[in-house]
């Protein structure tokens, strides 16, 4: 199976039928097929709580999704993807949106753009493998006036590479709007990309269990090579390994907005100072000490999903009891903490002792968790995430190693 096959999301029969559907309107001629698709095949559409259409995704571990939140799609782009970013909208500015999709990301941001500047200008790359993908964001009603502006650059593209035949979307993209659309690898795209240049990235892919070469650290070392100091790259997901593979690559990392999930997304930049809220305690203390905040590796950034997901469980087995607590029943959590649960407790300790700490309320537990006493929601230079956790990195390699003597 070839990797563009292997990395679309959406649903095999809409797949299919939008293929279908842009075949019919190369070979006759006209339109009809496109613009009769979506009332003959609104079972494929999922209509959202904000009244923005989704797709269901394809089976994957027997479980069909939407690409999108019920809570509402449109109404998800701009509170996890517009809302984090702290534009100046008076200078330019430059947005990569990976996984675009059906198009709602770019839209918020030009949406956003236009209410807020004057003079400035706005670049857009929107990057997405599968054609199939973008061609259902020309056939789903657009959810705000700003979709049909990445109608018209999504339609030229797929004109371009002859997969759409007719010029069918009459909104015109205004002269201070520059939309590049990437019909490829995000991973090959990403490495032919200038330095320093992006205000924002975008990284939306369906799961990281289905994607983990675009949560990877090697891929996330290009995102730092490829925004500028004070860029924010804003993604949905709150995963361990996700957030240790922007540390790892050089990021200070913050929560991102909750909408539609329990649990908010993972902000990530260059400086500090524009990420206001930190990871949750707990969060922190994970990714620090435990083999779940192992990140994804693509060192050529060409590996299959299969290959990474195997590599990461490979290295997570080895680091186990190693250089890492064992993830197993959350132990890391319990550092510093008196446990009433006698069992749990006796299965929390085991995994300690084996990184040379003698119980959760251990001199050598408080050493490690030193840091967190002075943890605070509102992150700054000094105190936030990315420190703290590589201060409880630091100190647990010296427990295990017994660089550290406790009095």
């Amino acid at each position: 199976m070839s990797y563009e096959k292997n990395a679309r999301v959406i649903n095999d029969d809409i797949f299919d039928l939008v293929n279908s559907c842009f075949e019919k309107e190369r070979s006759s001629g006209n339109i009809n097929s496109r613009c009769n698709f979506f009332d003959g095949n609104k079972d494929y559409f999922v209509l959202t709580d904000d009244g923005s259409y989704s797709i269901n995704s394809k089976e994957i571990n027997h479980k069909v999704e939407t690409l999108h939140t019920s809570t509402g799609a449109i109404s998800e782009s701009f509170e996890k993807f517009i809302k984090p970013m702290k534009f100046n909208y008076d200078e330019d500015l430059a947005i990569l949106d990976i996984c675009a999709g059906l198009g709602y990301n770019s839209s918020a941001a030009i949406a956003d753009f236009i209410k807020n500047s004057s003079d400035s200008s706005l670049q857009i790359d929107m990057v997405e493998i599968s054609k199939a993908t973008l061609a259902c964001g020309l056939l789903v009603p657009s959810p705000i006036p700003e979709h049909d502006i990445t109608k018209k650059a999504i339609e030229n593209e797929l004109i371009k590479q002859d997969y759409a035949g007719i010029s069918y979307e009459k909104c015109k993209i205004p002269e201070n709007i520059d939309i590049n659309v990437y019909i490829e690898d995000a991973r090959q795209t990403v490495q032919n990309l200038e330095d320093n240049y992006y205000d924002a990235i975008f990284l939306d892919p369906f799961s990281q269990n289905m994607a983990p070469e675009l949560f990877s650290l090697d891929f996330f070392r290009e995102f730092r090579r490829v925004i500028k100091d004070r860029g924010i790259i804003a993604t949905y997901t709150s995963s361990a390994p996700v957030r240790a593979g922007f540390i790892e690559a050089g990021f200070y990392v913050g929560q991102g907005p909750i909408f539609g999930r329990k649990q908010g997304g993972t902000l990530a930049s260059p400086n500090p100072e524009v990420l206001d809220k930190s990871l949750p305690k707990n969060d922190e203390i994970r990714i620090a000490l435990s083999d779940v905040g192992i990140p994804f590796r693509d060192p050529n950034l060409n590996n299959s999903s299969d290959f990474i997901l195997d590599k990461r469980a490979e290295v997570r087995h080895d680091a186990r009891h190693n250089t890492k607590i064992s993830s197993a029943v959350k132990t890391p959590i319990f550092l510093t903490k008196n446990m009433e649960d006698e069992k749990l407790k006796r299965r929390v300790e085991r995994n300690l002792a084996k990184m040379n700490i003698p119980s959760t309320t251990s001199k050598e537990a408080f050493y490690i968790l030193e840091c967190e006493e002075n943890y605070t929601e509102k992150q700054d230079l000094k105190n936030n995430s990315r420190t703290r956790i590589l201060d409880m990195t630091e100190k647990l390699e010296k427990v295990k190693n017994g660089d550290y003597n406790a009095e």
